[in-house]
């Protein structure tokens, strides 16, 4: 391989018994620290650039890999939605932090959501970026039109400098560090081929999981602040949009922020956009 891929890891912290998840720490002294969750079969490395612009506002952020993802351990059970908020309650108390501001991009949206309905007493404000309003049942209908749709391709194989230069090309905007993070989505073997860090059989466990429930039930209880950060794109169904508008219709304290063309990775997009709107959550 040409290049190497992005280092995954960080601080470990105990969820459950033989289940640890790493925990990419960005120092800062300001209050109140920033956790910051990824998408289904993302990780924390894509947050990097974002926690960069937290940090130079003086404030500490944390970027959790979810079960099974970048540098966290893989087990054999817990891959849904509730788990993961659960995991997250506890890196939240474990850390010791004080009502952090908490952001999730795509399904980390709907994990931050059930965090701050089951947890309120932990989340100083929440930031849904493109994710957090994702409601599968209502988009797909039947669970098995969902499951042909969102099975994601067996990849497994490829060489990684054929996948980094298809992500360069499908994403001019981005940087050389957002690259190389969404690459550490899957292992490199000595050979410079990639494979899956989720496997599928846990990937569609977790899209299971957000067809069977969808975040909308806890929306009416989130009376923290919570900004939505959607990517408007005209290719969007209505329908679609219509949830969107439901969603901040129900949430009591909400304030939108729209990225109109956005990519759906806003935060590997635009990472000094998405930096300034989480800062914005800060109270003075």
């Amino acid at each position: 391989m040409s290049e190497g891929v992005a280092t995954l890891g960080g601080v470990r912290t105990t969820v459950a018994a033989g289940v640890s998840l790493s925990v990419r720490h960005t120092p800062g002294s300001a209050e109140p620290a920033f956790v910051l969750i990824h998408g289904l079969a993302s990780n924390a490395l894509l947050w990097g650039e974002v926690a960069a612009g937290l940090a130079a506002a003086g404030h500490a952020s944390y970027a959790v890999d979810l079960r099974g993802h970048g540098g966290s351990d893989l087990p054999a059970t817990g891959f849904d939605t509730a788990t993961a908020a659960a995991d997250l309650a506890t890196v939240i108390a474990s850390l010791e932090l004080d009502r952090p501001i908490v952001a999730g991009q795509s399904w980390g949206g709907n994990v931050v959501v059930e965090l701050a309905g089951r947890h309120p007493d932990l989340v100083g404000a929440l930031a849904l970026v493109d994710g957090g309003w994702i409601d599968l049942a209502g988009e797909f209908g039947s669970w098995e039109a969902c499951e042909a749709a969102l099975r994601p391709p067996d990849i497994d194989g490829m060489p990684a400098d054929a996948l980094r230069s298809r992500l360069r090309a499908s994403h001019p905007t981005w940087s050389s560090a957002a690259v190389e993070a969404t690459l550490a989505n899957l292992r490199v073997g000595p050979d410079g081929r990639v494979a899956r860090r989720l496997p599928i059989d846990r990937h569609m466990r977790i899209v299971r999981s957000m067809f069977d429930h969808p975040p909308s039930r806890f929306f009416p209880s989130l009376t923290m602040p919570v900004l939505l950060m959607p990517a408007s794109r005209p290719d969007r169904p209505a329908s679609a949009r219509a949830r969107f508008e439901a969603a901040v219709a129900a949430i009591p304290d909400a304030t939108v922020r729209v990225y109109e063309g956005g990519d759906h990775d806003l935060h590997a997009e635009q990472p000094d956009r998405v930096a300034a709107d989480l800062l914005s959550l800060v109270k003075p």
